[in-house]
């Protein structure tokens, strides 16, 4: 009877989820080519576009991924900024920042926790910072591309283009381009070997 009832409660929350999904994508005007594969629920916030390939598959939930379960996929945007990610592409409790563009390929694995930045968030200059009318931050496109794996808790850094079939290590940090089939990884990622196809 116990697991009846908690069969019955899951299913309810699910059917809930994806409504809530369903909803937040079409007030934030996220565009698609087939409705994601979302587990639990996904929070998106600014003005900018957001575009969907096919096939997309996002955790956002602390049951869907243990190990990024500690915030909800976060996609924000900000006016005039684009953020495409492409087919067959997953993302697993991470967070993107567009205030610019980000561009995620096909067959791209975002693994637990990462982060994407586009922006530096304010001005590296002491003295802009203290007034918030001068305080602007630099941006810088950031592109993954087709069938990249980025590790879990890795964050990727303005103006980074990572190649194809590349592999980028859990826990990095990725300040620069990175060549297609290579391995990166470390504070700051470096290159580790090259890989064969």
């Amino acid at each position: 009877m116990k697991s009846l009832l908690i069969t019955i409660v899951l299913f309810i929350q699910r059917k809930m989820d994806k409504l809530y999904n369903a909803l937040v994508l079409k007030f934030k005007g996220v565009s698609y080519k087939s409705f994601p594969s979302i587990n639990g629920r996904i929070y998106v916030t600014g003005r900018g576009k957001i575009a969907l390939g096919n096939a997309v598959a996002i955790n956002s939930s602390r049951n869907s991924n243990p190990i990024g379960g500690d915030i909800k996929t976060t996609l924000a945007t900000k006016e005039n900024a684009l953020l495409t990610i492409g087919d067959n592409t997953g993302l697993s409790n991470v967070t993107i920042v567009c205030h610019d563009s980000v561009e995620i390929g096909n067959h791209v694995k975002l693994g637990g926790s990462v982060k994407i930045y586009d922006t530096d968030f304010h001005s590296l200059d002491y003295e802009l910072r203290k007034n918030s009318k001068t305080d602007i931050a630099l941006t810088a496109r950031v592109q993954i591309g087709n069938n990249s794996f980025i590790g879990a808790h890795s964050i990727i850094l303005k103006g980074v283009c990572i190649g194809e079939s590349c592999i980028i290590g859990a826990g990095s940090i990725v300040t620069k381009n990175i060549p297609d089939f290579e391995i990166w990884a470390g504070n700051p990622a470096k290159f580790i070997r090259a890989i064969n196809h």
